[in-house]
């Protein structure tokens, strides 16, 4: 078959999964616009976001419903970003920044931030995923410090076990500081840990929304360098590609996706890990279609959860990160025994 057919029929295929997990996308977000403990109908929902719905029903869905919903959207694109980069630049498939540390790092950057602040409301939060990604950043240098071999590079096993020793200590000294909050900021904080999205408002979209688009562009735009990754280190030096500077320029993109992400929605795992593995399968090792796929899949998943985890225990709720955590720790041990293998 020619070679030009073959590409088209995998771009084909890339744009009909990706309009396929669109929609799934905005059936799960009408869903969960009409999830809680007051119920509106499709048709309810539809005139309120027209602007003809009741007062009540505009309070509902435009000031607690929707900004929550948009958060866990954006989060969610961001986290299955992070990941197929992580999982590229490292050529690990169990790769994720919360079993690489990065969001233990960005935990540490938010209790700052509270210790600082004490509130995550008004223009304090636009200051938010600044105080996460340098928390990431951080994280993230000393696994790559420790994980760099001079000779063979980044290695895979080491990659995994730094980052579980740098996520435990950075979550030993967040704990040591959240001991040091008065109360209430000390529920908030142990509410966020846990990945709950509860009580979001539109200043958390707007603050998060610029770090999505732009790093996600540019990401995007710098898909083909992630291909060469795959090739190996020294075959893609071969070729004309610095490898140390991409290397660098690729996970500092990754690390302010993770930890933006993470910055709303709080300390979410295995996103990261099962929406690049899933879109793999799907569309192939090429990043310039996996990467929007997987941003659609990270959606999926992150809406998923909070929508089952504010429905199933009615009025009580549980945070999504719970929920992830139920589906992406099993996922985890299955992808651990397939690389085994």
């Amino acid at each position: 078959m020619d070679i030009h057919q073959i590409e088209k029929d995998r771009k084909n295929r890339a744009l009909f999964l990706c309009a396929a997990g669109t929609l799934v996308a905005l059936l799960i977000i009408m869903i969960s616009l009409n999830t809680g403990s007051t119920r509106l109908t499709p048709l309810e929902i539809l005139r309120t976001l027209m602007g003809f719905g009741s007062y009540a029903d505009q309070l509902i869905l435009l000031e607690y419903r929707l900004p929550r919903i948009l958060v866990t959207v954006l989060a969610g694109a961001g986290l299955g970003l992070a990941g197929a980069v992580f999982q590229g630049v490292s050529r690990n498939a169990l790769a994720d920044p919360g079993i690489l540390g990065i969001h233990a790092g960005a935990a540490l950057g938010l209790i700052v931030f509270v210790s600082f602040f004490r509130t995550m409301d008004g223009p304090a939060a636009l200051l938010i995923p600044i105080f996460t990604f340098f928390g990431g950043a951080a994280a993230a240098f000393i696994v790559i410090l420790f994980s760099l071999d001079r000779r063979r590079g980044l290695l895979p096993i080491r990659l995994l076990l730094v980052g579980i020793a740098v996520a435990a200590g950075m979550s030993a000294v967040t704990l040591l500081l959240s001991l040091k909050l008065d109360e209430e900021t000390y529920t908030f904080a142990a509410r966020w840990l846990a990945g709950s999205v509860w009580g979001r408002d539109w200043i958390h979209v707007l603050s998060l929304l610029p770090w999505i688009v732009i790093l996600g562009g540019v990401l995007y735009g710098r898909s083909r360098t992630l291909d060469l990754f795959s090739l190996g280190d020294d075959l893609a030096a071969s070729v004309g590609s610095s490898v140390t500077r991409n290397r660098l320029v690729m996970l500092l993109l990754a690390v302010g996706l993770s930890c933006a992400s993470v910055s709303m929605t709080g300390s979410i795992g295995f996103i990261g890990l099962i929406a690049p593995n899933i879109a793999k399968r799907l569309v192939g090792p090429a990043h310039r279609y996996m990467l929007p796929l997987s941003a659609c899949i990270g959606t999926i998943i992150l809406v998923a959860a909070d929508t089952i985890g504010r429905s199933i225990f009615l009025p009580n709720m549980i945070p999504a990160g719970v929920v992830v955590a139920a589906v992406g720790g099993p996922y985890f041990l299955y992808q651990l025994m397939r690389v085994k293998n």
